[in-house]
């Protein structure tokens, strides 16, 4: 157990500098909050380092996310050390630090995925996340400039989503839809039908594109289906990327319950 004092100490430096590296790659993950953790400890894997807040360390809930981790890997910071670390306004004064192994890309893709097309805003991305989880799907694939799937803003929208799903990050998008042999569908404007009178097959591959400029022509060209969400026009110019994932992941639940 390592108990630390001062912002001056060489770890705590080190643990600083991991927080501003985490969700980069080839760096160690971050993982704070007292449900992430939780989630973590879930997969059965052991944390780098467990970094706990001493003034919150009589927390139940904290006391099992310690007893779950070997003793040499924790880490007590003491008074006000811990808020300066994190980037949370209300801290719950845990978190691991973890190393995250990057899955090889499969050689066919023949259930439903998700393809993140350029999505950068963070709470966009971990929402997506979250709600593939919740709908079933286990796949997604994200391409260069998308945002970080392993970054603390996506980490904190997705709720504990990641350990349920199998993520590929700066993915070659146009290369991988060679591999897919389910229908890939494209979530677009431009000569596309409407979702609700599209009969989604059971198994695909849905597109969601950038926040502004949407799907890249070169990957809609591609895509067996396109469709697109209806909205009053007269009020809002478009939808949240989000916002559509959802819509279409339970839309093709709803006509697909068992697939």
């Amino acid at each position: 157990m390592k108990i630390i004092a001062s912002r001056a100490n060489p770890f705590f430096k080190k643990l600083t500098r991991l927080h501003q590296e985490a969700g980069k790659p080839g760096k160690p993950v971050v993982l704070e909050g007292i449900h992430l953790c939780q989630s973590w400890v879930k997969t059965g894997k052991t944390p780098e380092w467990v970094v706990i807040d001493r003034a919150v360390e009589d927390n139940i809930e904290i006391q099992a996310l310690v007893l779950s981790s070997p003793p040499e890997r924790l880490v007590l910071l003491e008074a006000g050390l811990f808020k300066s670390l994190s980037d949370v306004v209300t801290a719950q004064g845990v978190l691991f630090v973890v190393t995250v192994r990057e899955n090889a890309l499969p050689d066919l893709v023949n259930r439903t995925c998700i393809l993140l097309d350029r999505i950068q805003d963070p709470g966009n991305v971990g929402t997506i996340l979250r709600t593939a989880a919740a709908t079933g799907v286990r796949m997604v694939f994200a391409s260069d400039q998308t945002a970080s799937l392993w970054s603390p803003k996506v980490l904190r929208s997705a709720q504990g989503a990641h350990f349920a799903l199998r993520l590929h990050e700066r993915v070659d998008l146009k290369d991988l839809m060679s591999h897919v042999v389910v229908p890939t569908i494209a979530t677009t404007l431009a000569g596309s039908t409407q979702l609700y009178h599209t009969a989604l097959p059971p198994h695909c591959a849905w597109i969601f594109g950038h926040e502004g400029q949407g799907i890249r022509q070169v990957l809609i060209d591609q895509a067996n289906i396109s469709v697109h969400v209806p909205i009053d026009s007269t009020a809002v110019e478009s939808l949240n990327v989000a916002v559509c994932a959802a819509l279409c992941l339970y839309e093709q639940r709803r006509q697909h319950p068992l697939a």
